[in-house]
């Protein structure tokens, strides 16, 4: 794609990394067939190549961002599957996430778009705020049919039924191996997972333990900044993730950096580029060296066969196979330990989740939500697995079947307890 940014533009180290990518786009449109949203809505603006065209026009205009292109970069999910499917490897990920910094800094939103947005950035990665949240939208549940915007009803409706105790190994201490230490991790134990399903770090300590490794929960540790990341409010996301990478190298010598939330994952996996610019370059760059999913983590150290004899469904978050390209591990981890694995129809795309995309896209989401399920529920499973905790909730919002993190069912048929969520 030809550019016409001037000299005074590319001095701005952001403006000359988006038009490298620009440049690199060939225009070739492959990007609309594994787009979730273009198959929803049928609209070129809302497909990547459309969106790339709005890019250009206001960067290289140097324009405010205006309401046509907010609309269409709002409904972007940021499921990457376009990085993908890109033969000509454009890197949408930074550029979008350039764009959303460009929106923020230089569109008013409506009132109602504001307060919801910094509800959510001052809410969601504060699992004590979290918490009080979801039990007052419980409380509210009897009265949401009378909102009037639907993303305070899909607010509302999100709240679990119940709200999982604390869990006091999210708490920062050190766990010892069982056995012989063969290795040392520090875990990511997240924020909104941290409210919403405690289950899944209790697993993968355990599962970690007895695999050998120490496992380190860092004193000081937050959100890793994903959320605020992609509504563009850079300052609050250099922030978050600046305390995780202190708090993180504060350890000492670490073999990794353990992720069980692939949304958070492929963000760490970014602090390097994030900070590029940064006196904290070297710092960040070294925790995204470190960062690995659970899953890349587990298939490198290897884990014992087993025979775990269910029937799964295994979902691929979006963040896990387009964000951070990892495809495999998920499904052989399960194999080797004695699960039957089946993967629905059209894997590729997403569940509508994509942070808090679901809440603020509410319609969209849904419909993808609706194709998900039913892709998955085809396929006849005694569980659906996934490795996110959005992916979980709302594909747990629109089946009966039990829906659990891969982590959990390898920690069950590995010696763990059976996950709650199969119980009763």
């Amino acid at each position: 794609m030809q550019t016409n940014f001037t000299e005074e533009q590319l001095k701005d180290p952001g403006t000359a990394h988006a038009n490298d990518i620009l440049r690199a786009c060939v225009h070739c449109g492959f990007c609309t067939a594994t787009c979730p949203s273009y198959q929803v809505l049928g609209d070129e603006l809302d497909s990547p190549r459309g969106r790339i065209y709005l890019i250009k026009d206001m960067l290289e205009s140097g324009r405010d961002a205006d309401e046509k292109t907010v609309k269409h970069l709002d409904r972007c999910l940021s499921c990457l599957a376009c990085m993908t499917t890109c033969p000509s490897g454009v890197n949408y990920m930074h550029l979008i996430d350039h764009a959303r910094v460009h929106v923020e800094k230089t569109y008013k939103r409506p009132l109602m778009d504001r307060m919801l947005r910094w509800t959510l950035a001052k809410i969601v990665p504060y699992p004590g705020r979290f918490r009080l949240a979801m039990g007052g939208a419980k409380l509210a549940r009897p009265f949401a049919r009378f909102l009037p915007d639907k993303r305070l009803r899909a607010m509302i409706a999100m709240a679990p039924k119940s709200i999982p105790p604390v869990s006091r190994n999210d708490d920062p201490q050190v766990f010892a191996p069982i056995g012989a230490k063969k290795y040392r991790v520090a875990l990511q134990i997240g924020c909104a997972q941290r409210a919403l399903n405690t289950d899944i770090n209790d697993a993968t300590i355990r599962l970690l333990r007895r695999l050998g490794c120490e496992v380190v929960v860092p004193k000081d540790l937050g959100c890793c900044g994903a959320l605020s990341h992609h509504m563009g409010r850079e300052i609050e996301a250099h922030a978050q993730a600046a305390r995780n990478i202190h708090a993180y190298l504060g350890e000492g010598d670490l073999d990794a950096v353990i992720i069980n939330t692939s949304g958070c994952g492929t963000t760490v996996k970014d602090y390097g580029h994030m900070f590029r610019d940064d006196p904290l370059a070297e710092q960040a760059a070294q925790v995204s060296k470190l960062a690995f999913d659970i899953s890349e983590f587990l298939e490198k150290i290897g884990i014992p066969e087993a025979s775990g004899n269910m029937r799964v469904a295994y979902h691929a978050a979006c963040s896990l196979q387009h964000g951070q390209q990892i495809k495999s591990a998920p499904k052989d981890l399960l194999k080797r330990a004695g699960f039957e694995v089946v993967e629905p129809a059209d894997s590729h795309l997403c569940c509508g989740s994509a942070g808090t995309y679901n809440l603020l896209q509410p319609e969209i989401s849904d419909e993808l939500k609706r194709r998900k399920v039913a892709t998955l529920e085809a396929k006849s499973p005694q569980v659906i697995a996934a490795g996110n905790i959005g992916c979980m909730v709302q594909i747990g919002g629109g089946t009966d079947v039990p829906v659990v993190h891969t982590v959990e069912l390898l920690d069950w048929a590995l010696g763990g307890p059976k996950p709650p969520a199969l119980i009763g």
